[in-house]
């Protein structure tokens, strides 16, 4: 079923939204996507996600504390809820199942 599935794009997201464990908004995962893997992402593009898992019920966002540094904006958090992180341990044991089963390749290619 599409709806449940998670993309790569996706994944990632769900990742670090976890990592950063009641930090994670917008901003801060396109930080620390930066930082982890050097790949420049949009804000647009996270929240678009964001919003996409939060449907999927992987994420519950909520509204934190305004701050002087938003001009007394509030921002909106997000945090991995209980079927995120089983959706996100099921995606790592298929990838681990798979690269346990990777036979010893050869490169060398002169037949």
């Amino acid at each position: 079923m599409k709806g449940t599935q998670l993309g790569e794009f996706e994944e990632l997201v769900l990742l670090m939204s976890g990592l950063l464990d009641g930090n994670a908004y917008t901003v801060t995962i396109v930080e620390e996507v930066a930082q982890r893997t050097g790949r420049k992402l949009t804000l647009s593009a996270v929240h678009t996600v964001l919003n996409r898992l939060e449907k999927k019920s992987f994420l519950q966002s909520y509204m934190g504390g305004a701050t002087g540094e938003r001009g007394g904006r509030r921002r909106r958090l997000y945090k991995i809820t209980a079927s995120g992180f089983q959706k996100l341990s099921e995606a790592r044991a298929v990838r681990s199942q798979i690269w346990n089963e990777m036979p010893k390749l050869s490169f060398d290619f002169s037949y």
